[in-house]
């Protein structure tokens, strides 16, 4: 039975970092994990870093430490540069506008679990319309923050050399692209209720 805790030592430069690994929900830890821990201790970032284990590179990030044969106690190396501190400046740019993407998307969260009570009908239709009204401003101004997170995120030029703030860059311009894309659907599904109970309305006032 693999240990889901196992401590090792790595050695990366002169220093000797004793590292314990703990794998999630029980499962025992495995590579990604060592390196997560490892971007805490040393400030090497998880593309930068080159893990060696009895004079093997190691590359499988989703395999266990045990397939690797790394159990308690072992020795490791690794090999990798720190960003520089220009690097780790942008990188704490790209970090707050991604609490600013996450603050964004609960107000986006709420919008679309308010909609689905006004779908089940838990207010007078007359109340309703008045209320997707209100919906779907709160979708537009979720939609044009989003938009001003692209602009700003577009806007920064990142050197070749910035592997690091480049890939996170890349997901968070994926991230906000996909909420731009909710907030279109979710503004399609309340002009469609509003369509549905104005249909409704001009059925009952015609009859």
């Amino acid at each position: 039975m693999a240990e889901n805790t196992v401590t090792v030592t790595v050695a990366y430069g002169s220093t000797k970092h004793s590292i314990t690994v703990t794998g999630l929900d029980g499962n025992e830890p495995i590579l990604k994990d060592l390196s997560d821990a490892l971007v805490q201790v040393t400030g090497v970032p998880m593309p930068a870093q080159k893990l060696i284990f009895k004079g093997k590179s190691l590359k499988e990030m989703e395999e266990s430490l045990s397939s690797f044969g790394i159990k308690q106690g072992c020795k490791l190396m690794m090999i990798g540069k720190r960003n520089s501190p220009e690097e780790e400046s942008e990188l704490k740019k790209l970090k707050d506008i991604e609490k600013s993407v996450e603050q964004t998307a609960k107000k986006l969260e709420k919008v679309d679990g308010e909609l689905a009570g006004l779908k089940n009908g838990f207010l007078a239709k007359d109340l309703q319309a008045e209320a997707l009204g209100r919906l779907d401003q709160r979708v537009k101004v979720a939609s044009e923050q989003f938009m001003k997170i692209l602009e700003q995120v577009d806007s920064m030029t990142l050197p070749e050399n910035f592997g690091d703030c480049r890939m996170k860059k890349k997901g968070l311009v994926k991230t906000v692209q996909g909420f731009l894309a909710q907030c279109d659907k979710i503004e399609a599904g309340i002009l469609d209720h509003l369509a549905k109970i104005q249909s409704k309305n001009l059925a009952l006032a015609d009859s």
